[in-house]
């Protein structure tokens, strides 16, 4: 006879299989929707009306479109390798450090994952426009100040996914360095990095995915010349949901999936030579 499933075993229980059935369902499908619908030959984007790869010809060849997303991956590029390094040392800096008003210094962190998006916006603008900002800048200084919009709002996430990673970390090692003759320095880059690059990684990917399709901040703090794709996709749609902006969305999720595919790829190599070396 099949025993009974325990407490713990959430996969035997029919409940849960049809709960995370629909939950999939409700998160994928209208994804599963884009992409198909890209590819339907019908303007009005309603009724499947045959195969074409006319919109992403369409999508490719618009210009616009094209500086649009060069500007969202530079921002993100740019802002998620500013946050890993702010994020990782604010982590350390919290995790290691006791110092007076060290409290108030986290709650002041975690002010742009908790306040409204829009407040954020706002207030960005509010900074920018008192600081007298340039925004007639040449490509690519001219997304300076959505760099550093994106840079303030994505760095707390990446120093709360290290902060978490160090809560596992061995203090001993760090001092069974620095008895061997290692430097502060040379701790943190050859004991503490190590250790620390899967949080690094996946801090680096929230860093980078929340910047690639931030609109809010990113609308309240571009330049008139200064276009990035969720704003360009959102003048769009305005008009209706064509098969082009299907097109260029389906692009946009192929890159996220495809660079996700390989940080991830990347960490499991690391750990597997990490294995190796240890054995």
């Amino acid at each position: 006879m099949a025993t009974p499933p325990g407490p713990l075993d959430y996969t035997r229980r029919l409940w849960v299989r049809l709960t995370l059935l629909i939950v999939f369902v409700f998160l994928y499908a209208p994804i599963a929707t884009l992409i198909a619908f890209s590819f339907n030959d019908s303007r009005r984007n309603i009724v499947w009306q045959g195969f074409t790869l006319k919109y992403y010809e369409k999508a490719l060849a618009n210009d616009g479109l094209i500086e649009a997303f060069t500007n969202s991956l530079t921002i993100a590029l740019a802002s998620t390798m500013v946050s890993i390094v702010l994020g990782a040392l604010v982590a350390v800096l919290l995790w290691r450090f006791r110092f007076p008003g060290r409290a108030g210094y986290e709650g002041a962190m975690a002010l742009p994952i908790v306040i409204p998006e829009i407040c954020m916006g706002v207030a960005m603008l509010a900074f920018f426009s008192r600081v007298g900002w340039p925004s007639d800048l040449v490509w690519p200084f001219n997304l300076s100040a959505i760099i550093i919009a994106h840079v303030s709002f994505s760095f707390p996430f990446v120093a709360v996914v290290v902060r978490a990673r160090l809560e596992g970390f061995n203090r001993e090692l760090a001092e069974a360095a620095q008895d061997l003759g290692a430097s502060e320095w040379q701790v943190f880059r050859d004991v503490m990095i190590p250790f620390l690059r899967p949080g690094l990684v996946a801090g680096g990917m929230l860093a980078f995915t929340l910047s690639l399709d931030d609109f809010v901040i990113t609308f309240f703090t571009s330049g008139p010349n200064t276009v990035t794709f969720p704003v360009k996709v959102y003048s769009m749609v305005r008009f209706s949901v064509t098969p082009e902006v299907n097109a260029a969305s389906t692009v946009l999720i192929v890159v996220t999936v495809v660079m996700t595919a390989a940080a991830l790829w990347m960490q499991h190599r690391a750990g597997v030579k990490a294995e190796e070396t240890a054995g």
